[in-house]
């Protein structure tokens, strides 16, 4: 009786659920129609009246209702703004915001390196005021970076330019696509951003879910799109040019010293190409690019991260645990109910953890990141002497695995207790055990595994592991030999805390794969908070992940795109404020999603 009482009550909520989501997008709808009829008619009737000195109580006025869509529809109305405010001014409209109509006028020609969320959404920004900008990418545009990606899958050959790091859409185009960010989910550059994708393919639903995400199948064509439109503008877009070198003139960045990096042999043919501005909106994997900007004597400074192992349960595990009855709603992504995730996080107690001789205490935390429910573990190695790894899903989710990474925060103490010092020690740090998990696990890209359960009891169990979602194979071995005792005591007192958070996370089909540390870039290349612009270094605006000012998908996309407003103000293509038509930028600090 129990049993079909709460079948029904399953049943019920369920279907609240159904119509509360429904309810919600067509209350969505209604309110941003009538919200755009009275914005269209405010710009209307304003720009007929205002002259200069009306300018900043219609810029106030119009504030929201230029971060109510994509970015080029608020690009396309910060023009005109400017467009008619040079007209009641002048008297001609000879010379606009942003669209320059004499004769002799030369566009600003901007390099953008980087073809991830920054640098695309830097180069659309850039681009729609009028800029002549090239985009660089050092991997491949997703049609060939896919078959890359297969090659390294099935016959294990690594490309390493190519890979689930490096290559049009960056990092976050082979992993869960989360569109979740700790930035302010509904400000309105994150809006913005999310209006943009839905421009460009992604489904509207992204617009009102609570944890919106796409999978690496909807970003692939996404991306295709967002290409086209960047071609359309006028962007040249270089695919398999990686940028070696900066060229620098009385300390201002002049150009950039190019080469083909899809070209595998030894020969490579290089040129130097001019610029007015370089933004460098680099991945966190771009280890040469930070030692070739300290050659430049550019302000690199270390920056806490986080490092650990990725565990993955079977999905049914994981539905059974966060929804008990209404479980069996779920089918493979198909149900009622969506696939069951989980975000955990624990703030470790360090007078229980036994710390190195040379390391004060640290405060630190451990938390479940880049959770990918019906997803797989895949490589993220840049190298092949190097093992790390991530997660991905496709959009449905419907794999019979869970994944998650399992990571505890480092921080300078932590590099310097293995005696790495400098600015590049947080990435010498992860080179180490990243070496030493390829190691463990014998090479070829076989990953080191141990079940919790056997890893809480500091035991290997050679004869009983679990499958593993991870392709290219596993090998048992004892985990706690791959990182310092301390962080590993760290993931021992943590993995006990979740249990008790999600009884049945601790179970002998869950298993830990080595290793995971590229949770976030480390380091952060010093910029002005107003202009983007190096403090070290004219010319050059670091922005992004890799630059150390973003944590995923959206909280990248928004640096790009206040950067490149910032830089369109520096060119004389954008005269207005920035935070007036952005609202104030938010720093996306360490990730944590």
């Amino acid at each position: 009786m129990l049993k079909t009482n709460l079948k029904g009550f399953g049943g019920y909520l369920s279907s609240m659920f159904q119509f509360i989501k429904t309810l919600a997008k067509i209350s969505w709808v209604f309110l941003m129609l009538c919200y755009k009829k009275l914005l269209k008619f405010l710009n209307f009737r304003l720009l007929q009246c205002c002259h200069k000195k009306h300018l900043k109580l219609l810029e106030n006025l119009l504030m929201l209702g230029r971060t109510s869509g994509d970015i080029m529809s608020i690009v396309h109305d910060c023009r005109k703004l400017g467009e008619n405010a040079t007209t009641s001014e002048r008297g001609d409209t000879n010379l606009c915001n942003g669209s320059h109509m004499y004769p002799n006028y030369r566009k600003p020609k901007v390099a953008v390196v980087g073809s991830g969320p920054a640098g695309l959404f830097a180069s659309l920004v850039l681009a729609e005021f009028g800029a002549d900008v090239t985009l660089m990418e050092r991997g491949q545009a997703v049609e060939k970076r896919g078959r890359d990606i297969g090659a390294l899958v099935v016959r294990r050959i690594l490309q390493e330019e190519s890979n689930f790091c490096f290559g049009e859409g960056g990092a976050g185009t082979w992993s869960d696509g989360k569109l979740v960010t700790r930035i302010g989910r509904n400000s309105g550059s994150v809006l913005a951003v999310l209006e943009t994708l839905v421009h460009f393919g992604a489904p509207q639903k992204i617009l009102v879910d609570g944890k919106p995400h796409l999978g690496t199948d909807k970003l692939v064509p996404l991306l295709q799109n967002f290409r086209r439109y960047l071609e359309e503008l006028g962007v040249n877009i270089m695919f398999g040019t990686r940028v070696d070198d900066l060229l620098v003139k009385d300390e201002h960045v002049v150009g950039v010293k190019v080469s083909d990096s899809s070209n595998n042999s030894s020969h490579f043919t290089s040129q130097k190409l001019g610029y007015d501005a370089v933004v460098l909106a680099v991945g966190h994997s771009a280890r040469d690019t930070y030692q070739m900007l300290l050659s430049h004597g550019v302000n690199l400074v270390e920056k806490d991260f986080a490092v650990g192992l990725r565990v993955e349960h079977p999905q049914e595990l994981i539905n059974s645990i966060q929804y008990s009855g209404l479980a069996n709603e779920v089918l493979s992504g198909r149900g009622k109910v969506p696939v069951a995730d989980y975000k955990v996080v624990e703030y470790v107690n360090a007078e229980d953890i036994a710390l190195p001789s040379n390391s004060g205490p640290i405060n630190r935390s451990c938390y479940s990141f880049c959770m990918c429910p019906g997803g797989q573990v895949v490589l993220t190695s840049t190298d092949p002497s190097e093992l790390c790894i991530n997660g991905m899903s496709f959009s449905r989710r419907s794999s019979k695995w869970a994944n998650a990474a399992l990571v505890v925060t480092v921080s300078s103490k932590d590099f310097g207790a293995l005696d790495l010092h400098g600015p590049l020690a947080g990435v010498e740090f992860q080179r180490m055990f990243e070496r030493k998990a390829a190691a463990m696990g014998g090479g070829n890209f076989v990953l080191p595994v141990q079940t919790v359960t056997d890893f809480l009891d500091n035991k290997l169990s050679v004869t009983s592991l679990p499958a593993s979602s991870y392709r290219l194979g596993v090998r048992a071995a004892n985990l706690h030999e791959l990182f310092p005792t301390h962080i590993t005591s760290s993931l021992q007192q943590s993995l006990l805390k979740f249990d008790k958070e999600l009884p049945g996370f601790i179970s002998s089909s869950a298993l830990l794969h080595g290793v995971e540390t590229r949770t976030s870039s480390p380091v952060q290349i010093s910029r002005s908070a107003d202009t983007y612009e190096c403090t070290s270094l004219k010319g050059l605006y670091p922005i992004g992940e890799g630059a150390g000012y973003a944590g995923g998908i959206v909280s990248a996309a928004v640096d790009g795109m206040y950067s490149g407003f910032a830089l369109a103000k520096s060119l004389g293509l954008f005269h207005g404020s920035i935070e007036s038509v952005l609202g104030k930028a938010q720093s996306a600090g360490v990730a944590k999603y």
